[in-house]
């Protein structure tokens, strides 16, 4: 039998309160249900409104802000820009594919290091911690030739969307398009 979503009320005090354990918990602690890989889904406690994207964000803001951020200011700039652009949606799944492409990748290092080092996870995670400290200027190399492939493609798509865009309304008048001195020449 499948367990079922934890769920997680939050009171207009801002506290959190686990159904499950019948207790209130911390962001820290939603925190450490995300890494155990708990599903979970946070609700306003009066209008049962769905606040957990909400709140993974506001766990995502307390830990750029502590310590070493993982989002440089134009990245963030960057993504803000593609909010209302017609490009928004696309730019969400290739960010979601990208993230599971890396998970992937991460995952099958560290069970190709659990299957030669065993399962003594201290162990492991000493190893990998070597490993990236030792590897990192070539996983870091290897991960900037497949962003490159990736803006490379994404570019790609764009100009393909403009180009069959152009086709499907070359029909239909539209003032200013074609540029003026683009229509001239053609005509010529």
């Amino acid at each position: 039998m499948a367990e079922q979503v934890r769920l997680i009320k939050k009171y207009p005090n801002r506290r959190l309160y686990d159904t499950r354990t019948s207790t209130y918990i911390t962001l820290v602690d939603v925190k450490d249900l995300v890494l155990k890989q708990e599903e979970f889904q946070v609700v306003d406690a009066k209008s049962g409104e769905d606040l957990t994207r909400s709140i993974l964000l506001q766990i995502i803001l307390e830990e750029e802000a502590a310590g070493v951020p993982m989002f440089s200011s134009d990245v963030l700039a960057q993504m803000i820009r593609f909010y209302g652009n017609a490009m928004q949606g696309m730019m969400g799944k290739y960010l979601e594919n990208n993230i599971t492409a890396f998970t992937d990748m991460q995952k099958k290092f560290q069970d190709q290091a659990r299957h030669m080092y065993g399962d003594n996870s201290g162990m492991s995670k000493e190893l990998w911690s070597q490993f990236l400290t030792f590897q990192g200027p070539a996983m870091q190399s290897m991960m900037g030739a497949y962003v490159e492939q990736s803006a490379k493609m994404f570019q790609q798509m764009q100009d393909n969307m403009q180009e069959q865009t152009r086709k499907l309304f070359t029909g239909f008048p539209i003032p200013g398009y074609p540029p003026a001195d683009k229509a001239t020449t053609e005509k010529k």
